[in-house]
Protein backbone atom coordinates (compact mmCIF):
# COMPACT_ATOMS: atom_id res chain seq x y z
CA UNK A 1 0.00 0.00 0.00
CA UNK A 2 2.95 2.32 0.66
CA UNK A 3 4.13 1.53 -2.87
CA UNK A 4 0.79 2.78 -4.17
CA UNK A 5 0.78 5.83 -1.92
CA UNK A 6 3.74 7.85 -3.12
CA UNK A 7 3.23 7.64 -6.90
CA UNK A 8 -0.36 8.79 -6.45
CA UNK A 9 0.70 11.64 -4.12
CA UNK A 10 3.38 12.81 -6.59
CA UNK A 11 0.97 12.64 -9.54
CA UNK A 12 -1.71 14.49 -7.55
CA UNK A 13 0.62 17.31 -6.47
CA UNK A 14 1.99 17.62 -10.02
CA UNK A 15 -1.51 17.90 -11.46
CA UNK A 16 -2.46 20.56 -8.89
CA UNK A 17 0.63 22.74 -9.40
CA UNK A 18 0.64 22.45 -13.19
CA UNK A 19 -3.11 23.07 -13.39
CA UNK A 20 -2.72 26.30 -11.41
CA UNK A 21 0.00 27.39 -13.85
CA UNK A 22 -2.20 26.51 -16.81
CA UNK A 23 -5.17 28.34 -15.28
CA UNK A 24 -3.05 31.47 -14.75
CA UNK A 25 -1.72 31.21 -18.29
CA UNK A 26 -5.24 30.96 -19.73
CA UNK A 27 -6.53 33.90 -17.66
CA UNK A 28 -3.66 36.25 -18.53
CA UNK A 29 -2.89 34.97 -22.00
CA UNK A 30 0.62 33.87 -20.92
CA UNK A 31 1.85 31.59 -23.64
CA UNK A 32 4.82 30.30 -21.62
CA UNK A 33 2.68 29.12 -18.70
CA UNK A 34 0.30 27.39 -21.05
CA UNK A 35 3.18 25.75 -22.87
CA UNK A 36 4.60 24.63 -19.50
CA UNK A 37 1.20 23.18 -18.58
CA UNK A 38 0.99 21.20 -21.82
CA UNK A 39 4.59 20.01 -21.54
CA UNK A 40 4.35 18.77 -17.95
CA UNK A 41 0.83 17.36 -18.31
CA UNK A 42 2.02 15.23 -21.21
CA UNK A 43 4.44 13.44 -18.88
CA UNK A 44 1.86 13.27 -16.06
CA UNK A 45 -0.62 11.59 -18.41
CA UNK A 46 2.11 9.25 -19.67
CA UNK A 47 3.04 8.37 -16.06
CA UNK A 48 -0.59 7.72 -15.18
CA UNK A 49 -0.98 5.44 -18.21
CA UNK A 50 2.18 3.58 -17.17
CA UNK A 51 0.93 3.24 -13.60
CA UNK A 52 -2.42 1.84 -14.77
CA UNK A 53 -0.71 -0.68 -17.06
CA UNK A 54 1.67 -1.70 -14.25
CA UNK A 55 -1.17 -2.16 -11.74
CA UNK A 56 -3.09 -4.42 -14.13
CA UNK A 57 0.04 -6.35 -15.11
CA UNK A 58 1.10 -7.24 -11.55
CA UNK A 59 -2.47 -8.26 -10.57
CA UNK A 60 -3.22 -10.19 -13.75
CA UNK A 61 -2.96 -13.71 -12.34
CA UNK A 62 -4.54 -15.33 -9.34
CA UNK A 63 -7.99 -15.51 -7.80
CA UNK A 64 -9.90 -17.50 -5.22
CA UNK A 65 -11.03 -21.06 -5.93
CA UNK A 66 -14.61 -22.21 -5.58
CA UNK A 67 -15.20 -24.86 -2.91
CA UNK A 68 -18.06 -27.34 -3.06
CA UNK A 69 -20.90 -26.51 -0.68
CA UNK A 70 -19.19 -23.30 0.38
CA UNK A 71 -19.98 -19.69 -0.43
CA UNK A 72 -16.51 -18.40 0.44
CA UNK A 73 -13.45 -19.01 -1.73
CA UNK A 74 -10.17 -20.69 -0.81
CA UNK A 75 -6.89 -19.03 -1.78
CA UNK A 76 -3.71 -20.76 -2.93
CA UNK A 77 -0.33 -19.11 -3.28
CA UNK A 78 0.53 -21.18 -6.35
CA UNK A 79 -2.22 -19.40 -8.29
CA UNK A 80 -0.29 -16.11 -8.09
CA UNK A 81 2.97 -15.12 -9.73
CA UNK A 82 5.11 -12.15 -10.60
CA UNK A 83 6.43 -9.03 -8.90
CA UNK A 84 3.61 -8.58 -6.37
CA UNK A 85 3.85 -12.18 -5.17
CA UNK A 86 7.61 -11.87 -4.72
CA UNK A 87 7.14 -8.74 -2.62
CA UNK A 88 4.46 -10.21 -0.37
CA UNK A 89 6.22 -13.55 0.20
CA UNK A 90 9.62 -11.97 0.89
CA UNK A 91 10.48 -12.74 4.53
CA UNK A 92 11.25 -9.10 5.30
CA UNK A 93 7.93 -7.87 3.97
CA UNK A 94 5.84 -10.78 5.21
CA UNK A 95 6.91 -10.26 8.81
CA UNK A 96 5.47 -6.75 8.71
CA UNK A 97 2.35 -7.81 6.78
CA UNK A 98 1.65 -10.67 9.20
CA UNK A 99 1.92 -8.33 12.19
CA UNK A 100 -0.37 -5.83 10.48
CA UNK A 101 -3.03 -8.46 9.75
CA UNK A 102 -2.86 -9.86 13.27
CA UNK A 103 -2.94 -6.47 15.01
CA UNK A 104 -5.86 -5.29 12.88
CA UNK A 105 -8.07 -7.89 14.57
CA UNK A 106 -9.59 -8.94 11.24
CA UNK A 107 -9.99 -12.54 12.42
CA UNK A 108 -11.51 -11.54 15.75
CA UNK A 109 -14.08 -9.41 13.94
CA UNK A 110 -15.51 -12.26 11.85
CA UNK A 111 -17.00 -13.92 14.92
CA UNK A 112 -20.81 -13.99 15.10
CA UNK A 113 -22.94 -15.16 18.00
CA UNK A 114 -26.65 -16.00 17.97
CA UNK A 115 -28.31 -16.03 21.39
CA UNK A 116 -24.89 -16.22 22.99
CA UNK A 117 -23.60 -19.19 20.95
CA UNK A 118 -21.44 -19.26 17.79
CA UNK A 119 -23.13 -19.61 14.44
CA UNK A 120 -23.56 -23.14 13.11
CA UNK A 121 -21.13 -24.71 10.61
CA UNK A 122 -23.82 -24.50 7.90
CA UNK A 123 -24.24 -20.77 8.49
CA UNK A 124 -20.48 -20.25 8.38
CA UNK A 125 -20.12 -22.25 5.16
CA UNK A 126 -22.45 -19.87 3.38
CA UNK A 127 -20.81 -16.67 4.51
CA UNK A 128 -18.96 -14.39 2.14
CA UNK A 129 -15.44 -14.01 3.50
CA UNK A 130 -12.85 -11.52 2.35
CA UNK A 131 -9.62 -13.00 0.93
CA UNK A 132 -7.75 -12.28 4.18
CA UNK A 133 -10.55 -13.73 6.34
CA UNK A 134 -10.61 -16.90 4.25
CA UNK A 135 -6.85 -17.31 3.92
CA UNK A 136 -5.66 -16.26 7.40
CA UNK A 137 -8.52 -16.91 9.84
CA UNK A 138 -9.40 -20.53 9.05
CA UNK A 139 -7.56 -23.62 7.80
CA UNK A 140 -7.90 -24.53 4.10
CA UNK A 141 -11.09 -26.50 3.49
CA UNK A 142 -9.20 -29.45 2.02
CA UNK A 143 -7.50 -30.05 5.40
CA UNK A 144 -10.72 -31.52 6.80
CA UNK A 145 -10.77 -29.65 10.10
CA UNK A 146 -14.00 -29.65 12.09
CA UNK A 147 -15.62 -26.30 12.77
CA UNK A 148 -16.00 -25.19 16.41
CA UNK A 149 -16.30 -21.47 15.78
CA UNK A 150 -14.94 -19.04 13.20
CA UNK A 151 -11.35 -19.20 14.46
CA UNK A 152 -11.26 -22.50 16.37
CA UNK A 153 -11.03 -25.72 14.36
CA UNK A 154 -10.03 -29.25 15.39
CA UNK A 155 -8.80 -32.19 13.30
CA UNK A 156 -11.60 -34.54 12.38
CA UNK A 157 -13.97 -35.58 9.67
CA UNK A 158 -12.04 -36.20 6.46
CA UNK A 159 -8.34 -36.96 6.53
CA UNK A 160 -6.01 -33.98 6.61
CA UNK A 161 -4.85 -33.29 3.07
CA UNK A 162 -1.28 -32.99 1.74
CA UNK A 163 -1.36 -29.20 1.85
CA UNK A 164 1.52 -28.02 4.13
CA UNK A 165 -0.83 -25.38 5.56
CA UNK A 166 -2.75 -28.20 7.27
CA UNK A 167 0.14 -28.64 9.70
CA UNK A 168 0.60 -24.89 10.25
CA UNK A 169 -2.91 -24.15 11.52
CA UNK A 170 -3.01 -23.31 15.22
CA UNK A 171 -6.01 -22.43 17.40
CA UNK A 172 -3.85 -19.96 19.31
CA UNK A 173 -5.49 -16.65 18.36
CA UNK A 174 -2.07 -15.06 17.98
CA UNK A 175 -1.04 -17.67 15.39
CA UNK A 176 -4.06 -19.08 13.51
CA UNK A 177 -2.91 -19.41 9.88
CA UNK A 178 -0.74 -16.28 9.71
CA UNK A 179 2.24 -18.40 8.64
CA UNK A 180 0.23 -20.27 6.01
CA UNK A 181 0.68 -19.87 2.28
CA UNK A 182 -3.10 -19.44 2.11
CA UNK A 183 -2.76 -16.31 4.24
CA UNK A 184 -0.18 -14.87 1.85
CA UNK A 185 -2.51 -15.74 -1.04
CA UNK A 186 -5.37 -14.02 0.80
CA UNK A 187 -3.28 -10.86 1.17
CA UNK A 188 -2.49 -11.01 -2.55
CA UNK A 189 -6.19 -11.43 -3.33
CA UNK A 190 -7.01 -8.42 -1.16
CA UNK A 191 -4.29 -6.33 -2.81
CA UNK A 192 -5.57 -7.32 -6.23
CA UNK A 193 -9.04 -6.05 -5.35
CA UNK A 194 -7.64 -2.79 -3.95
CA UNK A 195 -5.32 -2.14 -6.88
CA UNK A 196 -8.07 -2.85 -9.41
CA UNK A 197 -10.38 -0.36 -7.68
CA UNK A 198 -7.63 2.27 -7.72
CA UNK A 199 -6.98 1.54 -11.40
CA UNK A 200 -10.64 2.13 -12.28
CA UNK A 201 -10.48 5.52 -10.53
CA UNK A 202 -7.23 6.29 -12.35
CA UNK A 203 -8.81 5.48 -15.71
CA UNK A 204 -11.64 7.95 -15.00
CA UNK A 205 -9.08 10.59 -13.95
CA UNK A 206 -7.05 9.85 -17.09
CA UNK A 207 -10.07 10.44 -19.35
CA UNK A 208 -10.78 13.76 -17.59
CA UNK A 209 -7.14 14.85 -17.90
CA UNK A 210 -7.05 14.03 -21.61
CA UNK A 211 -10.21 16.09 -22.18
CA UNK A 212 -8.71 19.07 -20.33
CA UNK A 213 -5.44 18.59 -22.19
CA UNK A 214 -7.23 18.87 -25.54
CA UNK A 215 -9.07 22.01 -24.34
CA UNK A 216 -5.79 23.51 -23.07
CA UNK A 217 -4.08 22.77 -26.38
CA UNK A 218 -6.86 24.55 -28.28
CA UNK A 219 -6.54 27.55 -25.90
CA UNK A 220 -2.77 27.57 -26.43
CA UNK A 221 -3.24 27.59 -30.19
CA UNK A 222 -5.65 30.51 -29.84
CA UNK A 223 -3.22 32.53 -27.69
CA UNK A 224 -0.41 31.78 -30.11
CA UNK A 225 -2.55 32.96 -33.03
CA UNK A 226 -3.38 36.18 -31.20
CA UNK A 227 0.32 36.80 -30.51
CA UNK A 228 0.95 36.43 -34.24
CA UNK A 229 -1.84 38.94 -35.01
CA UNK A 230 -3.90 36.29 -36.75
CA UNK A 231 -7.59 37.14 -36.17
CA UNK A 232 -9.64 34.07 -35.39
CA UNK A 233 -11.97 32.99 -38.19
CA UNK A 234 -10.17 34.85 -41.01
CA UNK A 235 -9.05 32.79 -43.95
CA UNK A 236 -5.29 32.59 -44.14
CA UNK A 237 -5.08 32.13 -47.92
CA UNK A 238 -6.15 35.06 -50.08
CA UNK A 239 -5.33 35.91 -53.68
CA UNK A 240 -2.62 38.54 -53.98
CA UNK A 241 -3.98 39.69 -57.37
CA UNK A 242 -7.71 38.92 -57.60
CA UNK A 243 -9.11 38.68 -61.12
CA UNK A 244 -11.59 41.27 -62.40
CA UNK A 245 -14.16 40.34 -64.98
CA UNK A 246 -16.21 42.84 -66.92
CA UNK A 247 -19.55 41.89 -68.35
Amino acid sequence: MRFLQWPLIVIGISIMVVSLAGFAGACYGNKFLMWLYLFVMFFVIAALIGFIIFAYAVTDKGSGRFVMNRRYLDYYLGDYSGWLKDRVTDDGYWGQIRSCVRDSGVCRKIGRRLNGVPETPLMFNFRRLSPIESGCCKPPTECGYTYVNETVWIPGGDMIGPNPDCMLWNNDQRLLCYQCSSCKAGVLGSLKQSWRKVSVINIVVLIILVIFYVIAYAAYRNVKRMDNDEPAGEARMTKSHPSHFEI
